[in-house]
């Protein structure tokens, strides 16, 4: 039995159960935005085209897979979709599929919402009580075409990256990190180029997530990063990509697995310059404490961007007790926005949020993010909460992470120090002194003993700092 019964039970659900899995919706048909009687209701004139426009970018054959989430099953024809008409029906009538956890409030802020029209729902239940029939199929749409790119989302890669070598996660692991180096030598990129699009695969399904420094990582549900024109990542030749893989599996006799995880990049044109270099902030916080059985626990922490910027995207990660995230910018003048809001914190989705236009804010704009956990027994995923939760690398743990991609508003402006995902990352066995001052900004030396010596168990325990504020991060229970 998993030792983590409630994440088990979140990965049968969103893989097993009949669901409509994450895609980009497209605009609905004229035949889908009003509903129709449930008696006219019919699979190829009004069904198929919700299914063709927001569903069969994962449900079909070699679909998306979106950080190792991959759709178990295709809606492509009515005899691969009838059998799982009821289930369909109940997952979007709960809004659980497409999987969206954005506020309602910021509707059509992001350009990757995934999300079905009140219309669009009714139709599709009214389908199911109708026992869903086929109807014409000469009044079906033409099938949508696929690009053969073997599930690439990105397009026809110009360069596929992998770890070194087959690697076997062993019977007895449950949880373990391991770190891989692949260099990018001349034969495979003779010189640098800037990525339009990076997109992870996990290799196997026990990938909890990776880290690949200084292309970025995924997480369960991620999208690829896919800059707009203009947008772009440096990548040299001879830069060394550090695998940072977090595998999760049930230990015993006969789960052992091989992954093979891979990397994939479209590259601008041969002497492209962008205007725009994307540089990431890694908002995050090692210093909270959950207390056990509470259910409402909450921390914060704040980056201040020093010159005029525009916001791309911003990601908030947390483990099995996330309940909620959200992202505030305070202005210099004293007023505040609400950038992002979500609720309902998912885990198995942790969803890239891409402004549909970049939000420019001045400079000593403070983006704060607040994040909270259930610790209590009434969080179905919660492995123990007897417990008092810290910062922890396995997913028994919990983590404050609020990743925030973002460029400079001058067009052409090339930062002084590369910010881009990682752009401090540091080895594991480095001293933690040396560690946590580049990594986090943080100088032991200027802390009074009994944070210096609680933060450096905390790096030695988990063998990898991660981006944080200094001790005095507000939290505690809303």
């Amino acid at each position: 039995m998993s030792r983590i019964p409630g994440l088990q039970r979140i990965v049968v659900a969103a893989l097993v159960l009949p669901a409509l899995a994450a895609a980009p919706a497209l605009a609905a048909s004229s035949s889908t935005t009003e509903a129709k009687d449930q008696g006219s209701v019919t699979f190829y004139e009004d069904v198929l085209p919700i299914l063709q426009g927001s569903c069969q970018t994962c449900h079909r054959p070699n679909g998306a897979n979106l950080g190792g989430m991959v759709a178990p099953m295709a809606f492509t024809s009515y005899d691969e979709t009838r059998p799982w008409a009821k289930s369909i029906a109940q997952k979007v009538a709960a809004r659980e599929m497409p999987p969206w956890h954005a506020s309602p409030a910021q509707a059509g802020v992001f350009e990757n919402e995934r999300t079905l029209t009140d219309a669009e729902i009714a139709t599709i239940v009214s389908w199911t009580k109708a026992g869903a029939p086929a109807g014409d199929a000469g009044k079906a749409p033409l099938p949508r075409q696929w690009p053969n790119v073997e599930g690439w989302q990105i397009g026809e890669p110009d360069l596929v990256l992998s770890i070194p070598e087959k690697y076997l996660v062993g019977d007895e692991i449950e949880d373990h990190y391991i770190t891989f180096e692949t260099e990018i030598t001349t034969d495979v990129l003779p010189e640098p180029r800037w990525a339009r699009a990076i997109e992870f695969r996990p290799g196997s399904s026990v990938v909890h997530h990776i880290i690949a420094l200084p292309l970025g990582g995924v997480a369960p549900g991620n999208d690829p990063t896919i800059h707009r024109e203009g947008y772009g990542t440096l990548i040299k030749p001879g830069q060394v990509i550090r695998w940072q893989m977090h595998y999760h599996k049930e230990a015993g006799p006969g789960t052992a697995v091989w992954d093979l995880s891979q990397v994939a990049l479209r590259f601008y044109p041969e002497g492209y310059q962008p205007t725009h270099v994307v540089q990431n902030a890694p908002l995050g916080n090692m210093w909270f404490e959950i207390p056990a059985g509470d259910p409402n626990y909450s921390s914060q922490v704040s980056y201040t961007l020093e010159r005029d910027s525009r916001i791309v995207s911003l990601l908030p990660h947390a483990h099995v007790r996330g309940k909620g995230a959200t992202y505030v910018a305070h202005y210099p003048d004293g007023t505040r926005e609400t950038l992002l809001e979500v609720p309902e914190y998912d885990f198995n989705w942790q969803t890239t949020y891409r402004f549909r236009e970049e939000k420019l804010v001045p400079a000593g704009t403070r983006i704060e993010l607040v994040m909270s956990w259930d610790n209590s027994a009434d969080n179905p995923n919660n492995p123990n909460p007897n417990e008092i939760v810290t910062f922890g690398q396995p997913t028994t743990s919990e983590m404050m992470f609020g990743f925030m991609d973002f460029t400079d508003a001058e067009p052409g402006y090339l930062p002084k120090e590369r910010m881009g995902f990682g752009a401090r990352s540091q080895t594991a066995d480095m001293d933690p002194r040396e560690a946590l001052r580049s990594f986090l900004g943080i100088d032991l030396e200027s802390l009074n003993p009994a944070d210096r010596q609680r933060l450096i168990k905390s790096f030695m325990n988990n063998r990898r700092p991660g981006q944080g504020e200094e001790p005095g991060a507000s939290s505690g229970r809303e």
